[in-house]
């Protein structure tokens, strides 16, 4: 039951953080967007941020207690 959650959680993950946009291009590529690299985050956006923060924090506490129940 432990790894079926670990594995949902996981998968939620890595969309979140497909999600995520960054500067697109090759110019991000090399650091050549030409913004800051601090911007504010509103609406969606800052929700999937939050988001991926939170499932990496539970899925890191799955991986823990998986380890420490086998």
């Amino acid at each position: 039951m432990l790894t079926i959650a670990q594995i949902v959680v996981s998968i939620i993950l890595i969309v979140l953080v497909l999600l995520q946009e960054r500067s697109s291009g090759l110019s991000g590529v090399f650091g050549g967007a030409g913004g800051t690299p601090y911007q504010n985050r509103r609406g969606l956006e800052k929700f999937i941020y939050w988001a991926t923060i939170c499932s990496a924090v539970i899925f890191a506490g799955l991986a823990i207690v998986n380890l420490i129940i086998r």
